[in-house]
């Protein structure tokens, strides 16, 4: 269940579940898994940005990916193995191959600038993990300050074979999705998988210029994999009236700074994580903020039924 260059469909990016004690919530993690089953998940990230790696220890990280991986069935899993250094990277990354990842997912470090430092650190991850290893080059510069060229992103995809997926969050980013699918129907760059973040605010147009799905962690991700289906049957108008009813809620998730905070509000409404717990640092949702997103979802429940909750 490697990733390849032709994995599709939609990957939700798994929140880290925690009980009110600051632990792992191992229940949780189940109560997800199913539901991502349930879903119509085409696979699964773990441990991204918005899955509070960076404030999990080593051991926890690993704890979390392996019961993913284990519990995901069929679903092949990527894991963010960001780290900064590459011994930490490498290590990680061979416990989880070890254990049934089918790739793993490295965003940049914020003090690469130039074309030849990008393709230069993402040399030495391969050298670091091992060039077997599948690996979602994250392009995130509105996070991550490293502004990725379509011409440094075909280079390492054409010279580092193991880049099989773009995990494409650049906004705007349009133009860089059709400059690639350029670039791939010139034959000046193998084809790659592009799965689009940014919660999806930009899917409806990110799937008509060549995107092959989404990589995001909306806490609807059972509407991105109905939008997604539809779109390939060919039923778009049916797939954008379901997508324009969740814009509102998507366009507040994705504030910087509170949206992973909505998010797991959300899902615990949803019944799937017992808690909305953050790991500290952390900023908690306000009295107002709560009852902004409960509007929301009570309008939003006009159209889907999925918000009725």
């Amino acid at each position: 269940m490697r990733l390849t260059c032709h994995t599709n469909g939609v990957f939700p990016i798994a929140p880290t579940p925690f009980l009110e004690n600051g632990a792992i919530d191992g229940n949780s993690i189940d109560r997800l898994l199913d539901f991502y089953l349930a879903s119509g998940a085409s696979g699964l990230t773990v441990l991204g940005q918005l899955g509070e790696a960076s404030k999990l220890e080593y051991a926890e990280s690993l704890e979390v990916a392996t019961r993913m991986i284990r519990g995901a069935g069929n679903l092949p899993v990527v894991v963010g193995v960001t780290a900064p250094g590459f011994a930490a990277m490498r290590a990680l990354t061979s416990e989880v191959m070890d254990r049934g990842a089918a790739g793993v997912m490295i965003a940049p470090p914020n003090t690469l600038r130039t074309d030849e430092q990008i393709f230069s650190y993402y040399s030495q991850a391969v050298e670091a993990i091992g060039s077997d290893v599948p690996f979602v080059l994250q392009d995130y510069p509105l996070t991550f300050s490293v502004q990725m060229s379509p011409t440094v992103i075909r280079r390492i995809v054409n010279e580092l074979e193991s880049c099989v997926m773009l995990k494409h969050e650049d906004w705007p980013g349009l133009e860089k999705i059709s400059a690639l699918r350029r670039f791939e129907n010139e034959g000046s760059m193998r084809r790659i998988s592009i799965l689009c973040g940014n919660n999806g605010l930009f899917l409806d147009q990110e799937l008509q210029r060549g995107a092959d799905g989404a990589n995001t962690g909306y806490c609807f991700p059972d509407m991105l994999c109905e939008m997604v289906t539809e779109v390939r049957a060919g039923r778009v108008e049916q797939a954008l009236d379901l997508f324009d009813a969740h814009l509102p809620l998507l366009r507040y998730e994705q504030q910087p700074g509170v949206g992973l905070a909505v998010r797991k509000y959300v899902l615990m409404r949803r019944g799937l994580l017992q808690s909305d717990r953050q790991r500290r640092p952390f900023a908690p949702l306000s009295e107002q903020a709560v009852f902004e997103v409960e509007f929301l979802l009570a309008r939003l429940a006009k159209r889907d039924p999925r918000a009725r909750l």
